[in-house]
Order: C-alpha cells, then structure tokens, then sequence
C-alpha cells in the first residue's frame, strides 16, 4: 500500500511538471492554437505575397477620364505610372504631383486603384474665361486667375482682356490703381467681371477692358459697350444689365457701374 500511495504522488508531481501555460491549457488545447497560430502567419505571408509578389496584383492598365483639350496619351505620359509594379506600392500623391507640375491645364485630379490591375486618373481641366495677348500667341486665364496655356488662336466667345493701365506718370487713376494693387489684382478683378456677367452678354463679348481698378468695360462684338465700373455688386450689375438691354434694345451704350442708377444711351 505505501508503494501505490508513493506511486500515485510521483505519478501527480509529473504531471504538475512543467511551465505554467502547459499546465493551465493542457496538451490537446496547446496543438491547436500553435496549429491556429501557424495557419495566420501562413495567411499573412500569403497574403503579403499576393499584394507585393505575385502577378495577380499588379498595374496592367492606366484608364484616364475628364480630358477635353488635352488627350488620355498626355495625361499618361506626364503621371509616368510604374505599370508593371505592384499596385499596393504605388504613390498615388507622387502620380498627383508630376500631373500638376507637367500639366498646367490640370485643375484636379483623382487617383485611383483599381483592383486588380488598374490605376485610374480622372482630371478636370482648367476652363478660360479670359484671353491675354501675348506677341502672336494668346494666354489662357481661367476663374481663379491662373494662366495656364498658351496658345496660337483665340477661342471663340472668350472675352480678350486689354489691360489699358499706365504705370508711367503720377496722376491717373489707372496709374494709381496699379500702384496699389498691382497688374496681378487687376487681372483677378477682369476675371470676377467676367464669371459674373449675363450667359448672354459674354458669349457676346469681344473684348474687356481695365482701365483702373473701378474703370472696367465690356466691348461687344456688335460694337455696343459696357461700362461695369469695378468688380463689386457684380450679381447685381449683372441682372441690371440684362434688364437694361431689354428695355433699350437699340441703345450702344450701357452704364451699371453704379448698378441702383443704371443709364443707356445711343441709338
């Protein structure tokens, strides 16, 4: 008998043996998580080699959107997309930035995978609302003021702008306004005159004058003009110049600068 009990106490102290965790989680329960832990580190690996070595995952094609004047082999050749390379690892931003700096016309862009194989870029090109002469050639202004393209003809009913400030002398509105605000403000005042004149008053517009910073004028392609005055109230000068055209339709000449008191004249 006192063999068997030193038996059975030998027998409990092996089994009490070992590290804690393989005494709290039994053999039979350790295999399957080291089996569990095997099978994630297995997925993981497969997983990274499917994104960054496999064939299944990499740029294939580069679809391009959104292009107008410019064509989907120029967007191409300026975002430069590593096709070939592992779509995780492309720099979206790096393709974003050599777009905007190759492609001034570029006003914005997306870029976008598109699992499996594709890198996507829609653009939206900057639209001209003005036209500075340049020699032979025409810059394009848009909205915001920017010049972004030079081309060789003018586009058909956008305005030429015709920057008619003196810097020389000391008298002069014109001189002064370009004292004090600079050729660059007033040029980004000729483009609030002309996203705020009437649809049809721009599409009828040959030309836009700058004489000072409140001296503006609208030359139509009729001969008629326009005095705008400076760019403020320009929803309002708007609507009162289209009221004005309607009740004067013989007139050549209109005044909003001073939208409350509008005048016509000519006939």
């Amino acid at each position: 008998m006192a063999g068997s009990a030193t038996a059975e106490r030998g027998a409990r102290q092996e089994e009490s043996s070992g590290p804690p965790l393989v005494r709290r989680l039994g053999p039979r329960r350790l295999r399957v998580i080291i089996i569990l832990a095997l099978a994630v580190v297995l997925l993981g690996g497969g997983a990274v080699w499917v994104l960054y070595g496999s064939p299944w995952t990499r740029v294939e094609r580069v679809p391009v959107s959104g292009t107008d004047v410019l064509t989907p082999a120029q967007v191409r050749e300026a975002a430069a997309v590593p096709v070939g390379s592992p779509l995780i690892s492309v720099d979206t931003g790096a393709i974003e930035a050599r777009l905007r700096a190759k492609l001034p016309r570029v006003d914005e862009v997306d870029v976008v995978r598109s699992w499996p194989h594709g890198i996507g870029l829609k653009v939206t090109e900057r639209k001209p609302v003005l036209l500075i002469r340049k020699g032979s050639n025409f810059v394009e202004v848009d909205d915001e003021g920017v010049r972004f393209a030079t081309i060789p003809e003018a586009l058909k009913n956008v305005p030429l702008l015709e920057m008619a400030v003196s810097a020389s002398g000391s008298g002069g509105s014109g001189a002064a306004s370009l004292r004090r605000f600079g050729e660059h403000r007033l040029v980004r005042e000729a483009v609030r005159v002309a996203g705020d004149m009437p649809d049809a008053v721009a599409r009828r517009t040959r030309a836009l004058k700058v004489r000072s910073y409140d001296d503006i004028s609208l030359e139509l392609t009729d001969g008629r003009t326009v005095a705008w005055g400076s760019a403020e109230k320009g929803a309002l000068k708007a609507s009162t110049l289209s009221a004005l055209m309607k009740a004067s339709p013989a007139a050549r000449h209109f005044d909003v600068s001073a939208p409350t008191a509008p005048a016509s004249s000519g006939s």
